[in-house]
């Protein structure tokens, strides 16, 4: 009785090829030398960087995916790259809040969970949402929410619409007192205005 993989041999040629490559041990001159490697992961981490901005702990992942790297090549490109300035996660979660607030008007909790997605440290993610929403506060954001949706649907005239709009702000990461009170004003107005 044959194996599977003496099945494939005989039934797929090409398949001596692959097992054949499998079970060589490299070669002195295939392998990489850790100079070269970490020359290599280096160039690797900066063209990620130019792509977009990262955290430290979303950058050294990627780096880890690719091949023909360790952990310990990564540790030191990740810290030379710090030395130079590229990487700072404080800097990194200040521009991700500030970007995105321009961009869409999002709540405080919306954005802690983007950049802990991202693997930013709470700590750090608190300090740069403090300093962003000193100079944008939440009450303005809110605001703008609900205009801009109020442009896109119009004034919620339903009890089903009013929810809808309330669901969509809690979404955005706004608070639910906040987000309760702007809706009730955003109701009232249109009850006031039908009377």
């Amino acid at each position: 009785m044959m194996t599977f993989v003496e099945h494939s041999v005989v039934k797929y040629p090409f398949m001596r090829r692959r097992l054949a490559k499998k079970t060589e041990e490299p070669s002195p001159s295939t392998r990489l030398d850790p100079q070269r490697a970490r020359e290599r992961t280096f160039q690797r981490a900066v063209k990620l960087l130019a792509a977009k901005s990262r955290s430290v702990a979303e950058l050294r992942e990627r780096l880890l995916s690719g091949s023909g790297t360790n952990t310990a090549i990564v540790e030191a490109v990740v810290a030379r790259l710090r030395e130079y300035g590229y990487l700072n996660d404080a800097r990194f979660a200040e521009g991700y809040a500030s970007l995105r607030l321009r961009g869409t008007p999002v709540g405080r909790r919306r954005l802690e969970r983007d950049l802990w997605l991202k693997k930013v440290d709470k700590a750090v993610v608190d300090k740069a949402l403090d300093m962003v929403f000193a100079e944008t506060p939440e009450e303005d954001l809110i605001d703008r929410a609900i205009e801009k949706r109020m442009r896109l649907r119009g004034r919620p005239k339903t009890r089903a619409e009013v929810k809808s709009l309330f669901d969509h702000l809690l979404r955005q990461g706004f608070p639910f007192e906040l987000t309760g009170e702007k809706v009730r004003a955003v109701s009232r107005t249109e009850i006031d205005d039908e009377a």
